[in-house]
């Protein structure tokens, strides 16, 4: 008797993880994102001060239901003012300085998903809902516009390193169809990108230390494809 049930929780377990099974997984996603970047830097240190919209494209090709690698291309642009600074800047007290700056980046990141992520159907134990980690490595371009009482507007390209370390959370709208909400913070090589440099006179030394950066709340929606072959990749659990 003990057999008996025995074989047939194993044949029931069998049948469940078939269904659970049915559906095919897919290697790739391929969408569109927007949000509201924020500078931080010398003459602002809040992140949620003078937010502008951002724009990018997002292709993301997943190593299993709990890694992915992600490609981020993106346009923005930063404004501020020396008004708007809480330190004091002795040279911009009589005249201050406003700056507003075309930015457009490409980030590569790693994303790490706390679960499984998925319908349930083509992977047992995956979860349509789960929070994760990024962090990767990129470029920034920078095109500064500045503008000064009594002065000549000048401008101030610069191109640098940048590093995006952050946080989100991903739910599957569909079958095949992504939701991902992110905060991102992008520590970069320059402190360029509001057009001064070094406005404290003390010099930037290492990659990100005394260096400008810029934040990102967004919102993103892929769409997945190229199906995954079952007989030559087999990871499930």
């Amino acid at each position: 008797m003990k057999k008996k049930l025995s074989a047939l929780a194993s044949l029931l377990l069998m049948v469940l993880t078939m269904h659970a099974q049915s559906e095919p997984e897919y290697r790739m996603e391929i969408g569109v994102g927007a949000g509201l970047t924020t500078y931080v830097g010398d003459l602002n240190g809040n992140l949620l001060h003078d937010m502008k919209p951002t724009g990018n494209i997002v292709a993301r090709y997943k190593l299993n239901p709990r890694m992915a690698w992600d490609l981020n291309i993106g346009a923005t642009q930063l404004k501020g003012s020396s008004k708007n600074s809480e330190s004091w800047l002795p040279d911009l007290e009589e005249r201050p300085i406003n700056f507003k700056t075309s930015l457009y980046d490409v980030q590569i990141r790693y994303e790490y998903n706390f679960w499984a992520f998925g319908t349930g159907r083509e992977y047992h134990g995956a979860r349509p809902f789960t929070p994760f980690l990024t962090l990767g490595l990129g470029f920034t371009i920078a095109d500064a516009k500045l503008t000064q009482q009594d002065s000549e507007n000048r401008k101030e390209s610069s191109f640098a390193l940048q590093m995006p370390i952050g946080i989100g959370v991903k739910y599957k709208l569909a079958d095949r169809l992504n939701l991902t909400a992110e905060w991102v913070m992008h520590f970069t090589g320059t402190d360029k990108l509001d057009g001064l440099h070094d406005p404290y006179g003390i010099r930037s030394q290492g990659l990100f230390k005394n260096t400008d950066g810029y934040s990102t709340l967004q919102l993103s929606l892929t769409y997945e494809f190229w199906e995954r072959c079952r007989t030559c990749h087999n990871d499930r659990e």
